[in-house]
């Protein structure tokens, strides 16, 4: 048997050829402008495209029948999409408005838990003049935390999602229902991850086999997904201005920290009520001898940042200290938080690790919060550190190397790794 003995060939064959150029395209669009021509970001940029080529498939085939859903980490130590957060843990399940679906297993004890049922695709969802990219850019629909999630002694829970109201949770879907967001939040490096399963209520029968047509599909999507991905960011985030200042280097610019007292706009807010968080953005630019440090007034709000690299993807926050959370800063003796953003460890407590890269961005997410804290830079030498954080906490190598052992202990639970 070869090519041309079966009527599909000629089709799946066309169809492989142009997601091939697709990709040869996605690798031309790791050279653009905003990402800076230096040996590490280059590498980052064929790397973060290699990583969501690594997924393409599983979203565009093996996990998108909503009669037989599947839960998808799509972020992960190896894995970065759509300026992930460092300390979150997100999964998605392919879902339709017609179908009833249970999420059942044990909550965890993340600081903050969200489950989001996201309806269609629209070009408004996040204020943006171009619609994201697939598999984002839907409007969440009905969303559940976790301090209203019931729980057995023990935490485990089931959750009904779509068609009548029934058992002690339960979220709505629409016609229009897409797709399940799962999001735990971590605070300590203690917290545990849930453990979930996900099955669509009345499943009698194995998943049929893919079609040619299903399988062409595919390749059309994971191309332009793996496109998208280097095409979109971090460029899709600037129009709006909402969240980042593209002109602003070095410091919070962005609408939602300049307007109305630092409250988000009211389309922004609407969404952000199911999302749980509001975020912004800044980004950065360093040499070697340079530091950024950001400060801010500590409080017992739950704050989360994360160091990215320029397609919005984290940096490798599995082996280094690219994210800070409030249980794990520490706080100076005048009730400021400072962090140090520097290529190298500078002895201070509260260092981010920039991994030598000489631009960034820096995501500053604010949990269950409708406004954002003062977020305070200021751009200075390494050599004078000292000057300006004179009573801020320092560490010794050999607590360092203790503190990048709890983390990289803790992400290995987290992700079961």
């Amino acid at each position: 048997m070869a090519f041309g003995d079966s009527p599909y060939d000629q089709d799946m064959a066309t169809a492989w050829e142009a997601f091939c150029d697709r990709l040869k395209q996605a690798g031309g669009r790791v050279f653009k402008d905003a990402n800076p021509a230096t040996a590490l970001q280059r590498v980052d940029g064929f790397r973060y495209l290699t990583q969501n080529l690594s997924q393409a498939f599983d979203l565009a085939l093996e996990t998108k029948d909503p009669k037989f859903p599947s839960l998808l980490a799509f972020c992960s130590p190896t894995r970065k999409l759509g300026s992930d957060n460092a300390d979150c843990v997100y999964l998605q399940a392919w879902i339709d408005g017609d179908s009833v679906y249970k999420l059942s297993g044990k909550k965890g004890t993340a600081r903050m838990w969200n489950v989001t049922v996201q309806g269609p695709r629209s070009d408004k969802a996040y204020g943006n003049s171009a619609q994201l990219h697939e598999p984002f850019g839907d409007t969440p629909e009905a969303n559940l935390f976790g301090h209203e999630l019931k729980t057995n002694w023990d935490g485990s829970f089931e959750l009904y999602i779509g068609g009548e109201q029934q058992g002690q949770n339960w979220l709505p879907t629409t016609k229009g229902s897409r797709k399940l967001f799962l999001r735990q939040y971590f605070d300590s490096w203690d917290e545990e991850a849930a453990d979930y399963r996900i099955e669509r209520v009345g499943m009698d029968g194995p998943r049929p086999m893919p079609t040619p047509g299903q399988m062409i599909e595919a390749m059309q999507w994971a191309g332009d997904f793996a496109y998208n991905v280097v095409d979109f960011w971090p460029e899709w985030t600037w129009p709006s201005g909402e969240a980042i200042d593209a002109d602003a280097l070095n410091r919070y610019n962005g609408k939602n920290v300049t307007r109305g007292g630092k409250q988000i706009s009211a389309e922004a807010d609407a969404l952000e009520q199911k999302r749980g968080r509001l975020g912004t953005q800044m980004r950065w630019a360093l040499q070697d001898n340079e530091a950024i440090i950001l400060e801010f007034d500590a409080d017992d709000s739950f704050w989360m940042i994360t160091s990215e690299a320029m397609f919005g993807n984290s940096m490798d926050f599995l082996y280094r200290n690219v994210s800070y959370t409030p249980s794990r800063t520490r706080v100076d003796a005048d009730g400021k938080v400072r962090l140090v953003l520097t290529a190298q460890d500078p002895g201070y407590a509260n260092w981010i690790d920039n991994q030598g890269y000489t631009a960034g961005l820096l995501t500053f997410r604010a949990v269950m919060a409708a406004a954002l804290p003062e977020l305070h830079t200021m751009t200075v030498p390494v050599s004078e550190l000292e000057r300006h954080l004179p009573g801020s906490p320092r560490i010794t190598p050999e607590e360092r190397v203790g503190e990048l052992r709890r983390r990289f202990q803790a992400l290995q639970r987290r992700y079961r790794i």
